[in-house]
């Protein structure tokens, strides 16, 4: 069984939008700058003119292995399918917005044409087809890597093992399926993405993930 992940090469982020709107396009997401499945966030700062930078985030619904979204809801809409993916069924929603309350990411918002939350799906719909989801097939720079982690011939895996990544909101120990990798110049990225933002190798955190997932798959539904 597989476990999707993106791997983002962030710092070849252009800002285009791009993945926004295949990403509306091929699922149908409600129209609107404030329903969004996927958004590229934006962070500048510096101290000096030798040290200012300006970075941009690529982000979505982090699929995490520990999802406090499906733990708090009360009907069982939020759940983990197959893939790891975590998926909202549209007519077991109540719109109590627990799930939105409890995601650190932020990365749900109420459709208004489907009574229910909705966020990112990973384009599960697209994959077994195309290999990949929609943002990360139409991005011009190469951004996301999405693949599966269990596979060790992956993209993303042959990536992950090869170089340094980081997780955003590490500390709320969710196990967030979005791997942010780090530029060649370590000490610029360090000063430049924010204050406790730890640095992993594959290596280093492959068996932690591998047993938080295994632990998870009996919640797996089928699709």
């Amino acid at each position: 069984m597989a476990n999707y992940a993106i791997a983002l090469e962030y710092q070849n982020c252009i800002d285009c939008r791009a993945c926004e709107v295949a990403c509306k396009d091929e699922n149908g997401v409600m129209l609107g700058a404030d329903k969004q499945r996927i958004w590229v966030g934006v962070v500048e700062g510096g101290e000096s003119l030798t040290d200012i930078f300006l970075n941009f985030y690529p982000s979505q619904c982090n699929h995490c292995i520990d999802a406090p979204c499906v733990t708090v809801c009360p009907t069982g809409a939020s759940h983990f399918a197959e893939g790891g993916i975590v998926k909202v069924d549209y007519d077991m929603c109540i719109i109590c917005k627990g799930c939105m309350e409890a995601c650190p990411y932020e990365a749900r918002f109420v459709d208004e044409t489907r009574h229910a939350v909705d966020k990112c799906t990973f384009c599960d719909g697209r994959i077994q087809e195309y290999g990949t989801t929609a943002c990360s097939a139409t991005c011009p720079t190469k951004v996301r890597t999405f693949g599966d982690l269990e596979d060790p011939e992956s993209d993303i895996r042959k990536l992950l093992e090869n170089r340094k990544f980081f997780l955003l909101k590490e500390d709320e120990k969710t196990l967030p399926k979005l791997f942010y990798l780090v530029p060649e110049d370590e000490e610029f990225a360090k000063r430049s993405i924010g204050e406790g933002i730890k640095f992993h190798t594959w290596s280093e955190i492959e068996e932690k993930y591998k047993k938080a997932t295994q632990e998870k798959k009996p919640e797996w539904k089928k699709a």
